[in-house]
């Protein structure tokens, strides 16, 4: 059986790789044909991580990358959606018209947490990262495993669909491990694009009240703009804040997504008694009083990473359901030729969420 397409497709494309000298290049490479189980995608938007930053694309400052040179000759991006435009052989899911979002993990399929769904978290040694050691969607075409896609609801933009596949779907996975619901408030401590997201996803989970901190002025600004939450405070105002808006008892539930040792510690400080606290920031370290602050309040510390890519579908449909548009968290737009760019701007002082789009997305 041969590859079903709905049009021709050109051979070559546009591709950005990171080299790992904080500088994103763009190059023409040949467009892949879908091989037995995989689709290809015509991308439609692909967002930029932070982990792509700190991992990647600053690789050579911080050394922080897992697997050394090896990912800097692949295709950059680990958030991508799009349309599917040819589906290769034994595909039975998807075929060419239908708009998905990639799960930004192809697993083995076969372990136990391939099994659960959390590809994340993959033990066999077939597991690759789109845009890590394999390619992935800064470009115009993205050659996927039909079992890492999921559909993109009519009602959402590719942009959506991109911010669902990685940062949307963190955040939904540390909110729905510590329970957010209209039985309590919730503090989201760092307010980078998973802050951003986790405050709009709680707001949809129905919190009583959303408080988040944040010690970037510009980025505290971004986030009261977008009227997810109900106050926004600096680390240093903090504790008034939290206090002033539940009471004196502090947060039911609170997620970092900072990353630092100083927003951690915050986190589990500004927690109630009896309350859940998600870690989902990459990086850093964590110190704490054990006795003070976790023992004597009883609090349930969990950490998530990623998501489930059952979990991913399911935040597509809530998403409609909500009347959420995770679009409202992207500050900065960028062609694929523009890719160095968005990469010094996301690296920098950007705001909120930056992506790369087709032309038609913008």
């Amino acid at each position: 059986m041969n590859a079903t397409t709905t049009a021709p497709t050109p051979a070559t494309m546009r591709g950005v790789r990171l080299p790992g000298d904080s500088t994103a290049v763009v190059d023409t490479l040949p467009v892949p044909e879908p091989g037995p189980g995989q689709v290809l995608l015509r991308v439609g938007a692909s967002g930029i991580c932070g982990s792509d930053i700190g991992f990647i694309y600053h690789e050579h400052k911080t050394h922080r990358g897992i697997d050394g040179p090896a990912y800097r000759g692949v295709v950059a991006g680990h958030e991508p959606s799009g349309t599917v435009v040819q589906a290769g052989p034994g595909c039975r899911r998807f075929g060419p018209g239908d708009r998905v979002i990639v799960y930004h993990i192809a697993g083995c399929g076969l372990c136990d947490n391939c099994r659960r769904g959390y590809m994340i978290s993959c033990t066999g040694p077939s597991r690759a990262a789109y845009g890590w050691q394999r390619d992935g969607g800064h470009a115009q075409y993205l050659l996927a495993e039909e079992a890492t896609c999921v559909p993109l609801p009519d009602e959402l933009s590719f942009v959506d669909g991109a911010l669902i596949a990685c940062g949307f779907g963190t955040a939904y996975e540390g909110l729905r491990r510590i329970g957010v619901s209209g039985e309590g408030d919730l503090l989201v401590v760092g307010l980078g694009p998973v802050g951003l997201a986790a405050g709009m996803v709680g707001r949809g989970m129905g919190a009583a009240r959303v408080i988040g901190v944040e010690p970037s002025a510009r980025r505290r600004e971004w986030a009261a703009g977008l009227d997810v939450f109900d106050a926004v405070a600096a680390p240093e105002d903090a504790a008034e804040t939290v206090a002033a808006a539940t009471a004196g008892r502090g947060a039911a539930t609170v997620i970092d997504c900072s990353g630092s040792r100083p927003g951690r510690s915050l986190a589990l400080e500004q927690a109630a008694e009896w309350g859940r606290v998600s870690l989902v920031g990459e990086g850093g370290t964590l110190e704490t009083e054990v006795s003070d602050t976790l023992l004597h309040k009883q609090l349930t510390l969990y950490a998530s990473w990623v998501t489930s890519l059952p979990a991913m579908a399911d935040l597509a449909r809530n998403l409609v359901r909500w009347g959420l548009s995770p679009e409202r968290v992207v500050s900065d737009r960028f062609d694929l030729a523009d890719a160095d760019a968005a990469y010094r701007l996301a690296a920098g002082e950007s705001r909120g969420k930056v992506v790369l789009t087709a032309a038609e997305e913008r």
